[in-house]
């Protein structure tokens, strides 16, 4: 079986698949203050917990956007399942041609979830991770790279409103009953959920116009995708395990470059 591992800002996103099928996925609170071993016990107690034995993984993919745990997590990886990671960067083959000034500046997550979008549903496609940043990315009908845009992500805009006011308090992202808010909490809820529904809106149709193709599939992902494309119609497919699937297929996609295996289809 193949672990594939999405070290984020907020969350450590862990998958397990079973050729391209994902059998199993894991969220825990990234700690860039943790150590190897308590990432280590942590993942021995989870992936049995979820019927995987840790000695049925062969081989692991993990793409980063936290370096202090990137070399965490390989220490990880050599001393519980005894192999070597493949970590997406720069120079890995993900067979997504980058059209940034300098290609070297995409999060390697933005890459695999490019490469994800445009193996499992085509393109041209704009792919919306309502992550710890809200993160825009457009991929061409060929499957090209074209670029995208970044925001602060919902649980930023909420702390920020929280941690620079006198009288304003921490809420629950979830949809209030209208816009026009009625209490202090309500009228919080409104302009983060429909206020970045609004942001979400606007951009992806300034994207379309840009990439002046007839018809863009939308892909939301990330750990909001579900609650933002209820309050929406752009969004045609939500696809939550999307960074973990592009996982999957990038390691393929080396395996069979290294003769190994093959790479075929995202699940």
């Amino acid at each position: 079986m193949l672990l594939a591992i999405d070290i984020g800002n907020t969350n450590v996103t862990v998958g397990a698949f079973d050729g391209e099928r994902l059998v199993a996925s894991w969220r825990v609170a990234t700690n860039a203050r943790k150590m190897a071993d308590e990432y280590t016990l942590e993942l021995n107690g989870l992936l049995p917990m979820k019927g995987v034995p840790v000695e049925s993984i062969r081989d692991v993919s993990m793409c980063s956007v936290v370096p202090p745990l990137t070399g965490v997590f390989v220490d990880v990886v050599r001393h519980l399942f005894n192999t070597e990671p493949l970590v997406v960067g720069a120079g890995t083959r993900t067979g997504v041609k980058v059209m940034y000034d300098n290609p070297r500046d995409v999060g390697a997550d933005r890459v695999v979830d490019a490469a994800a979008a445009y193996q499992r549903y085509g393109g041209p496609a704009i792919v919306v991770d309502f992550g710890t940043a809200t993160v825009f990315d457009a991929i061409a009908s060929d499957g090209t790279y074209l670029g995208g845009a970044i925001s602060p992500g919902l649980h930023i805009a909420a702390e920020s409103l929280f941690l620079n006011t006198s009288q304003l308090r921490r809420v629950e992202l979830q949809r209030p009953q209208s816009a026009i808010g009625k209490n202090t909490v309500h009228a919080m809820q409104s302009g983060l959920v429909f206020g970045y529904i609004g942001l979400v809106e606007a951009m992806v149709q300034r994207f379309k116009d840009e990439m002046d193709a007839p018809t863009v599939k939308v892909i939301a992902t990330g750990g909001l995708a579900s609650l933002m494309s209820q309050e929406t119609n752009v969004v045609d497919v939500v696809d939550e395990d999307l960074t973990l699937r592009g996982l999957q297929y990038v390691h393929a996609l080396n395996a069979i470059a290294a003769g190994d295996a093959s790479p075929g289809g995202l699940s």
